[in-house]
């Protein structure tokens, strides 16, 4: 069976490329484009355009370290990596095409994941959730 293309919106990932910030933005969800209609962040996409450009010369680019949880996935960053804040310390991400169009804050998760263990001698139950580090 032959792997499925990628496509959003009936376009393949080379054409959203090439398009402008604005057309994307009419592929892309209400929210999104709202979003993007106001403007995105000139200081984080001078880094996005720095990167893609060092990209094109086949080496491998800095990490994008934002604090901005509330940026949207647009063609430009596919292939880059990200530094994301989570509250306590950044997590490294790569932007793949499944990911157009989303806030980059929600592949960053900002709590730990709740793990139960046993409960020791003479401890009370609430004492069971122990938190994942990490």
């Amino acid at each position: 069976m032959a792997k499925k293309e990628f496509s959003f919106k009936g376009k393949s990932l080379a054409e959203l490329q090439a398009m402008e910030l604005k057309e994307f933005a009419a592929l892309a969800n209400s929210r999104a484009r709202r979003s993007l209609e106001r403007g995105f962040d000139k200081h984080t996409l001078k880094k996005i355009n720095k990167a893609v450009e060092v990209k094109k010369q086949g080496k491998i680019p800095k990490v994008i370290r934002t604090h901005r949880r509330d940026l949207i996935i647009i063609p430009a960053m596919v292939g880059l990596n990200f530094a994301v804040y989570r509250g306590n310390g950044f997590e490294q991400l790569e932007i793949k095409p499944k990911m157009l169009g989303h806030f980059i804050g929600e592949m960053v998760l900002t709590r730990k994941r709740l793990i139960h263990g046993k409960a020791g001698i003479g401890a009370t139950r609430s004492s069971t959730a122990i938190t994942a580090r990490g």
